[in-house]
C-alpha cells in the first residue's frame, strides 16, 4: 500500500509540474510589473524538486508560479490550494522549506 501511495504522490507531482509549466509561460508575460524587477522561473530538475517540496508542505494544490533568487529565499514556489487561496512557499538551496505564507498580492 505504501508503494501505491508513493506512486500516486509521484504522479501528482508530475501532473503539477506539467500544469506549472503552462502557468509559468503565462506568468512570464508582461503583467505591468516593474521592468527593473526581473523574475527568473525555476526550471529543469530544480523545478521538479522545488514543486515536490512545496506540495509536500502544503499537502494539496497546484504549483502556479516559481522564482529563483527571490528576495526572501533562494526559491519561491506559489501554490494555489484547492480552495483557490494561494501560498508562497520559500525554500533554501537544498529545497527545504524556510517559510510559507498566504500570498497577499493583488495581481488580478
Amino acid at each position: 500500500m505504501k508503494r501505491r501511495t508513493q506512486l500516486a504522490a509521484t504522479g501528482a507531482v508530475a501532473a503539477a509540474i506539467v500544469l506549472a509549466s503552462g502557468s509559468l509561460a503565462l506568468a512570464s508575460s508582461d503583467d505591468g510589473a516593474d521592468p527593473n524587477e526581473s523574475e527568473t522561473a525555476i526550471s529543469g530538475l530544480a523545478l521538479e524538486k522545488a514543486s515536490e517540496s512545496a506540495l509536500a508542505h502544503t499537502g494539496e494544490g497546484t504549483v502556479t508560479g516559481t522564482e529563483v533568487n527571490d528576495e526572501e529565499s533562494y526559491y519561491e514556489v506559489e501554490v494555489t490550494l484547492d480552495n483557490g487561496s494561494q501560498v508562497d512557499v520559500q525554500l533554501d538551496e537544498q529545497f527545504q522549506v524556510v517559510e510559507a505564507t498566504p500570498d497577499s498580492s493583488t495581481d488580478e
